[in-house]
């Protein structure tokens, strides 16, 4: 993990609670299952967006569980993987709130380096297993993650997309930071109040309102 991250996480990693998961981890693949995202990925999201860079929390629910897709950005796939439906709802809502044209590519890593931490309640799957590794201890870890990013930050910007996503909303200060919260962008319920709910010009309007610089949301 980054180092700046550490700072805040070292402790936590060593917790009784994260030992059992990564006991759980191990013995999954023990038994040959297959786990996404790689195991040298799964803290991906913190590499890429150091501790001091955050300036967004886009908060999934569980990693894509499909071959070759997770790498640990939540909703992100590489370049060369065909971009999710969730994904391509996202992008559809990001142009008809920004006007920015749909990426022919799910990368995200540019919103990362952005200041955007694209982090997953919980941070790993079982192949084709959706939800499998939920009550594990992901979602204690994560919990104490925006925890620490509530208290030590100043003006973030949480999009919390889904109900699990949801229930973080209770570590967060509204009167620090501003939460978004939306139904997730899933083809199951986008309809629902996803599109049109306008996410990226309400977090842009936010970090200019504190003197802050916006986020660049093109993928190109």
């Amino acid at each position: 993990m980054e180092a700046s991250w550490s700072k805040y996480l070292g402790q936590e990693l060593h917790k009784d609670y994260m030992k059992d998961l990564f006991i759980f981890l191990d013995v999954q693949k023990i038994q040959g299952k297959m786990i996404y995202p790689p195991q040298n990925e799964i803290f991906e999201a913190f590499n890429l967006t150091p501790f001091n860079k955050v300036k967004v929390v886009i908060l999934g629910q569980d990693p894509y569980h499909g071959p070759d897709q997770a790498h640990g950005l939540a909703f992100s796939v590489r370049k060369d993987v065909r971009v999710p439906p969730s994904l391509q709802n996202i992008f559809k809502e990001l142009e008809s709130d920004l006007n920015i044209p749909r990426s022919t590519h799910g990368h995200l890593k540019k919103w990362a380096q952005e200041g955007v931490l694209l982090l997953n309640n919980v941070l790993t799957v079982e192949n084709a297993a959706a939800g499998s590794h939920h009550g594990k201890g992901w979602e204690i870890f994560t919990s104490k993650v925006i925890e620490v990013l509530n208290k030590e930050k100043e003006s973030l910007v949480f999009i919390l997309w889904g109900a699990p996503a949801q229930k973080k909303a209770r570590e967060v200060d509204p009167q620090k930071h501003l939460i978004i919260q939306g139904v997730h962008p899933s083809p199951l319920s986008s309809y629902r109040g996803f599109f049109g709910s306008k996410p990226f010009s309400q977090t842009n309007a936010y970090l200019k309102s504190k003197g802050l610089k916006e986020i660049d949301w093109s993928l190109t």
